[in-house]
């Protein structure tokens, strides 16, 4: 699956990003928005707003086939057969909808990103951490 790059928008603040980063990789977590608060905040349409951008900052394709993005609550999301051209991206989407080469969806029913502290984990196919975000007081 091919996908597209992304233009910016508004994102959760972050303050550790690459901490966790392998120095090789060139596969990056990017923008992280998660659910604001009100009374669908954390149920129904609003978990569409609420994702995890993951870039190939690379010169060559990667696969993220078998790779996992998780929080730090362990809610685990594992990638399809998907595979990042050079310097595109794809947004990690936590509610219901139809994968797209520029959208995943996780089909969850409730929120999984914290809006208080948490981290986004990223990991290739035999476990190894490739990237970290972070925010929040008392990161974890």
């Amino acid at each position: 699956m091919a996908v597209a790059a992304l233009p910016a928008s508004a994102a959760a603040p972050v303050s550790d990003h690459g901490r966790g980063r392998q120095a090789d990789s060139q596969v990056v977590l990017g923008e992280i928005h998660h659910a604001g608060r009100g009374s669908d905040a954390r149920f129904g349409g609003s978990l569409n707003q609420e994702w995890v951008t993951v870039t190939n900052e690379g010169r060559r394709s990667v696969s993220l086939d078998r790779w996992t993005l998780t929080d730090s609550d362990n809610h685990v999301y594992r990638f399809g057969h998907v595979t990042l051209r050079s310097h595109q991206s794809v947004r990690v989407h936590t509610g219901n909808g139809r994968d797209t080469a520029r959208d995943l969806y996780q089909d969850r029913r409730a929120s999984v990103w914290d809006t208080r502290r948490d981290t986004a984990t990223l990991r290739d196919s035999r476990g190894h951490v490739v990237d970290t975000e972070s925010w929040g007081r008392g990161r974890r």
